[in-house]
């Protein structure tokens, strides 16, 4: 597992679980960090995605469970 990651205020957790038929599942962690400016302290709710989609490297589960979070958290906040 990959240490996580910061964007735009989010923790990001990209992990790759390799399956019995060789393949690797991407899956994600996403969690909001604390918003240090409102002096916020508490974490915000946690996001898991489980089996996003499945690649033969386990790099290119990790690189698309990246790729992932960052369209989820834009969306997120264009929506707020």
């Amino acid at each position: 597992m990959n240490a996580p990651l910061r964007y735009k205020g989010y923790e990001v957790a990209p992990s790759a679980q390799q399956l019995p038929n060789g393949l690797y599942a991407a899956n994600l962690t996403i969690g909001a960090l604390p918003d240090q400016r409102a002096g916020n302290e508490r974490r915000g709710a946690q996001h898991s995605f489980d089996a996003l989609d499945y690649f033969f490297d386990e790099r290119h589960a990790l690189a698309y469970a990246c790729r992932w979070a960052r369209m989820w958290i834009d969306e997120q906040r264009r929506c707020a």
